[in-house]
């Protein structure tokens, strides 16, 4: 498929922009271009067909099942959009006086207070565009804690389960802490005796998200907690996970003093794309100074407690529109349904699959499950990427693999709630039918996919020598 520069053809054009109605700005020389930049010059017929052919070869959840294991893809409800497009959430600005938007403030302290009782908080702000800017937020709350307490100096240890997401351990370095990574138990939880031998004085805090990687919920998690507030730490669980939960059991009840929440995950909004997102942070009373201040206007004084603004006005707020849209339609009853629905239809696709596949953990799972591809790979060569590529010749999103790291050949699935029987049904049928393949013919299993638009790539030059930009050659 050729790039969009690729189809330029110098002063071919589709611009129709109305006469310019203000007085035109002349910039100062020095910050003029020398040169007009390269920007592609093509029809409108061109255009059109261009990214239409693009979003074909795009695979969403609304192209089709997408068990992505770990990243809760979930179907966002069209009903959230039409919300959101409304004029009395789209045509305001966010420098306006606040009495000219009560509507939104109300949108703002309604999904607080809704998120609040979801996960056991006493105070949530809306202001972090992404989950992973989310988790860093929290950890600001817990080094901010320990500063103002005057233990900043030696509370310089955040420990991190070694099933944990792959953000956490470069949130807690990115907050200046040394990173202390504990080992999992035999049933995949946290292994006290190592968690124990790990605290100290010096322990700002835990990172942990339950259900775990494994999609294990951890049996022990109020010991666990209370391992590290008795050595004077805190407790920050990572959200990522808690579709599986929501409505059944609170953080907060397991003992966790702060959280962060994916919308994109748990509540529906839009997942991916680049933005916009939104990772809600939430914490009981004794932290809520902390938190950044949410402003209603353009003047916003700062409290010293506060770790400051961590993002423009009130953060994402039509993503916000988007959640609170979710949890209204599903109501009380509903919340709780829908992550029972998730464990249920996590727990029938594992159930389909346990006679083919090897599980990582068997027994019940949560919201996700972890397959193991260790022994065919050692026995005839058939990895988890051989898996993930034949599926995808299926017309089906691959799981995630190689994650968690403790599992060697690691297959993650995740359906979510949103799926049913007959789709599940379907989809394992088609991991079966890829095994039976890779393992009656492993050197053609390397050779996957061969109907997809793009072949297998070579993963490692992709890696080291990756072409992230476009470069016009020379006439």
């Amino acid at each position: 498929m050729e790039l969009i520069f690729e189809k330029s053809r110098p002063g071919r054009s589709h611009a129709y922009l109305p006469a310019c109605d203000v007085p035109a700005y002349a910039f100062a020389k020095e910050y003029l271009r020398e040169e007009a930049p390269a920007l592609p010059e093509v029809s409108e017929n061109d255009l059109a067909r261009h990214y239409s052919a693009l979003e074909r070869r795009a695979f969403g959840v609304n192209n089709g099942f997408y068990p992505l294991g770990s990243c809760t893809m979930k179907y966002n409800p069209k009903v959230n959009e039409v919300t959101a497009a409304l004029p009395g959430f789209t045509d305001v600005h966010p420098l306006q006086d606040a009495d000219t938007v009560e509507g939104c403030l109300e949108v703002l302290d309604l999904t607080k207070k809704y998120l609040c009782e979801i996960t056991g908080m006493d105070a949530m702000t809306l202001q972090p565009a992404a989950g992973a800017h989310g988790e860093f937020t929290g950890m600001m709350l817990i080094k901010r804690y320990h500063e103002l307490r005057g233990e900043g100096e030696k509370r310089v240890k955040v420990i991190v389960p070694d099933s944990s997401h792959g953000t956490n351990p470069a949130t807690g370095t990115m907050n200046g802490l040394q990173v202390v990574s504990i080992p999992s138990a035999a049933d995949g939880s946290v292994d006290l005796d190592a968690l124990r031998a790990a605290v100290g004085e010096d322990t700002a805090g835990l990172m942990l998200t339950n259900p775990n990687t494994l999609g294990i919920f951890d049996k022990n998690i109020t010991e666990i907690t209370k391992i590290i507030h008795e050595a004077g730490g805190l407790c920050y669980y990572d959200g990522a996970n808690l579709n599986a939960v929501m409505g059944v059991v609170r953080p907060g009840d397991m003992g966790f003093d702060c959280i962060h929440l994916n919308l994109h995950k748990t509540f529906s909004t839009p997942h991916g794309g680049g933005g916009p997102g939104a990772g809600a942070v939430g914490c009981k009373e004794f932290l809520a100074n902390y938190l950044p201040v949410d402003c209603s206007s353009a003047i916003c004084e700062i409290p010293a407690e506060s770790v400051g603004k961590v993002r423009s006005f009130q953060g994402n707020f039509l993503v916000v529109v988007r959640a609170l849209t979710y949890l209204l339609s599903l109501g009380k009853e509903g919340v709780p349904a829908s992550a029972k629905t998730a464990v249920l239809n996590a727990n029938y696709l594992k159930a389909l699959l346990a006679d083919t596949y090897e599980m990582a953990n068997p027994g019940l799972c949560m919201h996700e499950f972890v397959m193991t591809m260790e022994k065919e790979h050692k026995e005839c060569g058939v990895s988890a990427l051989d898996i993930a590529k034949g599926l995808l010749d299926e017309g089906m999103h691959a799981p995630t693999i190689y994650f968690p790291l403790i599992v060697h050949e690691a297959l993650m699935a995740e359906p979510t709630e949103t799926e049913s029987p007959e789709t599940i049904e379907a989809a394992a049928e088609t991991f079966k039918k890829v095994y039976r393949a890779a393992m009656a013919d492993p050197e053609a299993a390397h050779q996957w996919p061969v109907k997809a638009a793009i072949s297998r790539p070579d993963e490692v030059t992709a890696a080291r020598k990756p072409v992230l930009r476009w470069v016009k050659e020379e006439a």
